[in-house]
């Protein structure tokens, strides 16, 4: 298939020969941080500096450093209300757009701001919507958001799963913040639907999926890319055929150089079984069709390789965290093992990362993300290669912040980046895959500034070879810069 022929910029993976790594690790200097009241980010990288953000009590702010991670600017933003409750940042080559969340009194409100490459206001922050509380106050995600590849649309919206019927309200905006299309529309069915990712071409095309969830697991025995054009008032529904198959952990990603929608996720059997195998599906955009549909079985080999650390329920919890197409058609899936655990907190309970007072609930919430699972499949659906990446990470009331990893793609390996919970104190970890498949695990070398705690999940790769980590000391923070 012809539209299939040209890789995205992460499919270099697959075709550069396997890369040596070395590490340098600079860190920035420690900041006052209070873990349970501020916030923090990394920006990118904007007029040849790097940004990072941060909300403390003295207030929010950006933080400027050069190569060597000297801090040379602190920018107070003091255009942002009082509660600010999510933000999000966009870093281009001349400027930063910042989208944030604040509560005023029993609302919250959605502004978009525009800085300039200094991270100084350019002009008056654009209020986009806003929405009532209710007598607890802000509680869940209000609004949400999704960039173009290209950075040059940006969608805020509001998706409510209600019953047979999802209501979308949106708002395109440009890279300038002007609101360019709005559009405010629904999509029923017969059945209880609820809403999945949201993806957004270059074009500002809008590609959401919906699915009918059934049974104590909640797959989907019905899954729909809807397809909505900027300012469009009806979304067009393309179901995915699921034949007697139940989906799960579903994940989008638009191909703008191919012009496809590529799906990857797991499918059981049965609608409360184990997974049975991956699904793999190419939505051509321009035919409005599916042109390419997989169900691949788990093979044995696979399963007894995934089976030496979880014999029953091999696949069980699994996530699909990324799907990297390749150019001729095939893809390699990545998951990983997460769930959410409850107990009463008069039962023991060990974490490396404990952050909850027992005086203050009876309830714990225990977070888990366990192993790192990478299948590659070539276009006829026959697998390659599966490369594991063992690890357990176990944290209590933390949203685990600590856990998961950082992915950072080279253009001849993945390298993920991740926290080992299983000693005194925790160290980080550095797995690599290279394009046959082949894993090194080694332990990650990060000395200095008193050997901090990394979040790798708040990683943000900024560059072809450099990641930047939030770190944690005591109650500092600071920014790891990592160089391959």
């Amino acid at each position: 298939m012809k539209y299939l022929k040209s890789a995205l910029i992460l499919l270099l993976f697959f075709y550069l020969p396997e890369t040596t790594f070395a590490q340098d690790v600079i860190y920035s200097q420690y900041d006052k941080y209070d873990f349970r009241a501020g916030d923090y980010a990394v920006v990118g990288m904007t007029g040849g500096l790097l940004y990072n953000y941060r909300n403390t009590s003295d207030g929010a702010m950006l933080d400027a450093y050069d190569d060597s991670m000297n801090k040379t600017a602190t920018v107070l933003l003091d255009f942002f209300p009082e509660k600010i409750y999510q933000t999000r940042f966009i870093a281009y080559p001349d400027k930063i757009i910042i989208i944030y969340q604040a509560e005023e009194g029993n609302k919250v409100v959605q502004y978009a701001a525009l800085l300039n490459e200094k991270g100084l206001l350019k002009n008056k922050p654009v209020q986009i919507g806003e929405v009532k509380t209710g007598i607890f106050g802000a509680t869940k995600t209000y609004f949400s958001s999704v960039v173009s590849e290209n950075k040059k649309m940006i969608l805020i919206y509001s998706a409510n799963d209600k019953g047979q019927e999802v209501d979308f309200d949106g708002k395109w905006l440009d890279d300038n913040l002007t609101i360019v299309k709005r559009s405010h529309t629904s999509f029923k069915t017969d059945n209880t639907v609820e809403h999945g990712e949201v993806n957004m071409g270059n074009d500002g095309v809008v590609y959401m999926a919906a699915y009918t969830p059934v049974g104590a697991q909640n797959y989907a025995d019905q899954y729909w890319i809807m397809t909505l054009a900027p300012g469009a008032t009806k979304f067009e529904a393309k179901e995915l055929p699921l034949e007697t198959k139940f989906a799960a952990n579903g994940y989008m990603k638009v191909d703008n150089v191919n012009n496809c929608v590529y799906f990857g996720g797991f499918y059981s059997d049965k609608k409360n079984g184990n997974f049975n195998g991956i699904i793999y599906a190419a939505y051509n955009i321009a035919a409005g069709a599916f042109s390419a549909k997989k169900f691949i079985p788990f093979d044995q080999e696979l399963i007894k390789a995934a089976g030496i650390r979880h014999k029953n329920h091999t696949f069980d919890n699994y996530e699909v965290r990324q799907l990297i197409v390749k150019n001729d058609g095939g893809f390699v899936l990545i998951s990983e093992v997460h769930f959410v655990t409850q107990r009463s907190n008069y039962m023991p309970g060990l974490g490396y990362y404990s952050y909850y007072n027992p005086y203050n609930t009876t309830i714990v919430h225990e977070y888990h993300y366990n192993d790192i699972m990478a299948l590659s499949y070539n276009k006829d659906g026959v697998r390659d290669w599966g490369a594991y990446i063992p690890k357990e990470q176990y944290s209590q009331e933390d949203g685990g912040v600590f856990s998961s990893y950082a992915l950072l793609n080279t253009g001849g390996t993945l390298a993920f980046l991740f926290n080992d919970f299983n000693i005194a104190r925790s160290r980080i970890q550095l797995a690599t895959v290279a394009a046959d498949g082949k894993t090194n695990i080694h332990t990650f070398t990060a000395e200095g500034n008193d050997y901090p705690d990394w979040l790798p999940k708040s990683g943000k790769q900024v560059a072809a070879r450099i990641l930047v980590v939030p770190c944690f000391h005591k109650k500092q923070i600071c920014f790891a810069k990592v160089v391959f």
